[in-house]
């Protein structure tokens, strides 16, 4: 069992839900710690920082099944397992057979609605990551310390560090829901509780994402310096080189230059390509040089139905019944590729790609039934055996981290930055990659074992044909694709709007719908265009 530093203290994220009211999906519970008590010590102030934290890995403290949010189910709110499905499903990189499942379905065929489960579920768990955040930013507040007879500088040090490494987890979850959502209500410390927010539009959440991570940048520890799990500026950079790269769709402005400067310093903040690219999905990848940031996982600890769980189970295939391979049960083909993906390792030049771990054997590539899981090839990406070989702790929940930003992406990010600051366009030929862009590329394809590319070859369409060889399965695809303008025409995959073939969606499906019960708890809430 690994190491888990901070996600373990369960109940101290029981104790920031039950005394936060800035939603009212969060259950409260009169048998934990009253918030008193636990911020009565130094240590108690930790413990509550491992809630902040807990909230993107955990559900709840009972079993797998438990969830802190008031009716919504733990199956449909778990933070990395809904963006997983949210960023993935929705896309030409996966489907998920088990159709009876509350609102998969509608993400396999991009058909879903504003009373879509996993939506309401997506965005309740990540509001409730911004209450905690407050709550926690509230009861640190330098006179909250000072009553509490909190006044060591070293104590205050630490704690002031928590706060900032808090204010990037805010963030984090305000730049998912801008990104997914384009809108959502706004609180802060200073919002008087039981508040309704007011409704934030993407330049507004822009702005603060962007002014909030350069405030406390300087106040964080230095990457790979930090706790593994914890926040650095590492993190932070990633967040804001992410919110540069996509500046365009999010608010009409091109930071691409901008983009370029933070993936240069995460670059060099000392983090290195892990030499085997599939160790950074097994059950010991919280070793990897590479991972700058992760949701943790332990088969013993932390037992959810969380994104690894689900992905290394769900990759099993039904007809390989494989599961033993990967050191899980397995769920019998849950998940199988899309034609179209599988199509991105087509050609000699991949034939010795270590990325390349997809299982044709006697499959068909063509799913014409979703729910037929004999269907379509499978995945062996991912596993909960250690590098050793070594399997996990226990073998229906895994000990393997859910990598959010790794500096694989970091690399495709400043070469894809460089070249549209450069011209470059969708579609185009122009071969205007620099040479430390290209150096970027080929360092990963040479990693991958496969075939170094020159700059006549590199163009934007190559760029994110490469971005999915090398992070799919990473919940970044669907960002990519809007980015990238082949989300809702122009480029199908099978099932993509509910036709077998694919066909074109409407443009309002580039954001997610609010869902109608997040509409009918805050009426300063609008619906986004389209639904």
């Amino acid at each position: 069992m690994k190491k888990i530093n901070l996600i373990v203290s369960i109940f101290s994220l029981v104790t920031l839900l039950s005394c936060t009211q800035d939603l009212d999906v969060i259950s409260t519970d009169s048998t934990v710690k009253t918030p008193e008590a636990l911020f009565s010590t130094p240590e108690g102030y930790k413990q509550a920082l491992a809630g902040v934290y807990g909230n993107l890995s955990l559900t709840g403290t009972g079993d797998a099944g438990s969830s802190f949010l008031e009716g919504i189910d733990a199956g449909t709110s778990q933070f990395g397992r809904c963006l997983w499905y949210l960023q993935e499903m929705t896309t030409d990189e996966v489907v998920w057979s088990y159709e009876n499942d509350e609102g998969t379905a509608e993400l396999n065929r991009n058909t879903w609605g504003s009373s879509n489960p996993i939506l309401l579920g997506f965005f309740s768990r990540t509001m409730a990551e911004v209450a905690i955040a407050n709550d926690f930013l509230r009861q640190s507040a330098p006179e909250k310390l000072t009553s509490r007879g909190i006044t060591n500088a070293t104590d205050v040090a630490n704690i002031n560090m928590y706060r900032n490494e808090v204010r990037v987890l805010r963030a984090y979850a305000y730049y998912n829901l801008m990104d997914m959502f384009g809108k959502a209500p706004f609180y802060d410390e200073s919002s008087a509780i039981n508040s309704q927010g007011p409704e934030y539009n993407r330049q507004q959440l822009f702005t603060f994402i962007e002014s909030e991570l350069n405030a406390v940048l300087p106040n964080l520890k230095a990457a790979r310096t930090n706790e593994y799990g914890r926040v650095d500026q590492g993190v932070a950079n990633m967040i804001l080189a992410k919110i540069y790269l996509n500046a365009e769709v999010y608010i009409g402005t091109p930071k691409y230059t901008e983009c370029m400067t933070k993936c240069s310093t995460v670059i060099t903040s000392g983090y290195a390509l892990n030499t085997n690219y599939l160790n950074n999905f097994k059950a010991d990848n919280n070793t990897s040089s590479e991972i700058i940031f992760a949701l943790q996982s332990d088969g013993r600890v932390t037992q959810n139905y969380g994104a690894t769980t689900v992905i290394i189970n769900g990759q099993v295939g039904s007809v390989e019944s494989n599961g033993a391979d990967f050191g899980v049960g397995g769920w019998g083909g849950a998940f199988r590729l899309r034609k179209q993906f599988v199509q991105k390792f087509d050609g000699s030049d991949y034939a010795a790609d270590v990325r390349n771990t997809i299982i044709s054997g006697s499959r068909p590539i063509d799913i014409t039934n979703i729910s037929t899981n004999g269907q379509g090839y499978v995945l062996a990406k991912w596993s909960n055996k250690t590098v050793a070989g070594v399997a996990g702790s226990s073998s229906n929940f895994v000990d393997t981290d859910f990598p959010v930003f790794r500096l694989a992406d970091a690399y495709l990010m400043y070469a894809e930055a460089q070249m549209r600051k450069g011209g470059a366009i969708n579609g185009g030929t122009l071969a205007n990659a620099d040479a430390t862009s290209l150096g970027y590329i080929n360092a990963l394809r040479t990693r991958a074992k496969g075939v170094s590319v020159g700059a006549t070859a590199v163009n934007l369409d190559f760029i994110i044909d490469e971005r999915a060889r090398e992070l799919h399965w990473e919940a970044f695809r669907r960002q990519d694709l809007i980015r990238f303008g082949k989300y809702t025409t122009g480029y199908n995959w099978a099932w993509k709007g509910n036709s077998l073939n694919g066909t074109s969606i409407s443009d309002n499906m580039k954001l997610f719908p609010i869902p109608a019960n997040s509409l009918k708890a805050n009426p300063n809430l609008t619906q986004n265009n389209g639904y």
